[in-house]
């Protein structure tokens, strides 16, 4: 059966909408352990209670697995070295060919002068230090690309912003899960709404911010009043991605809301 989150109705397995309220009903799928219908984005199986979230790592580390080894393998297909082909060609008894094939490798590296008054056939530069050029210049693009990447994620914040106070509140960059309610003994808050008005409806340990790679997920975690995104109940223990714009309210009525911002 299907529970509905706005109406508590139940609903048969395969149900898109609530039969009652006529509500979208949540994606489900299969237990991989006892075959019970679970929704997509639970965490635990109510029948058997097998670890979802642990399943779902393993297959994306598997498939993971396997792009990196379809990657790899298309590298080898393209082994073809023009650049090293006419070297390995230009071999030959004569000391003049192989100073000549030298000195048009040498010409941008060399002053003019020195050519001016040796024949292009007398010229004997090491070969090495064009390879090291080369070498250098390569190296230098991937440097400076790194550099730019890394200062773009660093740009980007995250914040909630207070609805009721217009207060804006910087999520903490080096926590996996940040825990947010009111002082307590047990699980301190890393955002503390008491100060806000009408805080007396959110619970000391409310709801929890995850944060996986890029992806920013909130849970109910057993909350009195209960957890609602964009207007809708969450029910304790699933989870719901975050995007720009969602609107959390912690407890009933609305009256302790924040805006998910990303800047």
């Amino acid at each position: 059966m299907i529970v509905c989150p706005n109406c508590n109705h139940s609903n048969p397995d395969g149900a898109q909408t609530c039969e009652a309220c006529y509500t979208p009903l949540p994606a489900t799928a299969s237990c991989p352990n006892c075959g019970a219908t679970v929704q997509t984005d639970a965490s635990f199986c109510g029948q058997c209670g097998f670890n979802l979230k642990a399943s779902r790592a393993t297959e994306e580390i598997f498939a993971g697995e396997i792009s990196t080894d379809v990657g790899n393998e298309i590298p080898e297909l393209e082994t073809p070295e023009p650049l090293v082909e006419p070297q390995r060609l230009v071999i030959s008894a004569q000391p003049s060919a192989e100073t000549s094939s030298q000195s048009y490798l040498v010409e941008p590296v060399e002053t003019p002068t020195s050519q001016s008054e040796t024949s292009p056939d007398a010229a004997t530069p090491s070969p090495t230090t064009p390879v090291s050029n080369v070498e250098l210049i390569s190296t230098t693009p991937n440097s400076s690309s790194t550099g730019s990447s890394k200062t773009q994620l660093q740009q980007q914040t995250i914040k909630l912003l207070h609805v009721q106070t217009d207060t804006n509140i910087e999520l903490p960059q080096n926590l996996a899960v940040i825990h947010i309610g009111k002082p307590n003994d047990k699980i301190p808050p890393d955002i503390d709404v008491s100060g806000f008005p009408n805080s007396e409806i959110v619970s000391r340990i409310h709801a929890d911010i995850r944060i996986e790679g890029d992806a920013y997920f909130v849970e109910d975690v057993g909350s009195s009043n209960g957890t609602y995104i964009n207007s809708k109940p969450l029910q304790p223990g699933d989870r719901h991605r975050l995007r720009a714009g969602d609107r959390i309210a912690l407890g009933k009525g609305d009256l302790v809301t924040f805006l998910f911002q990303i800047s």
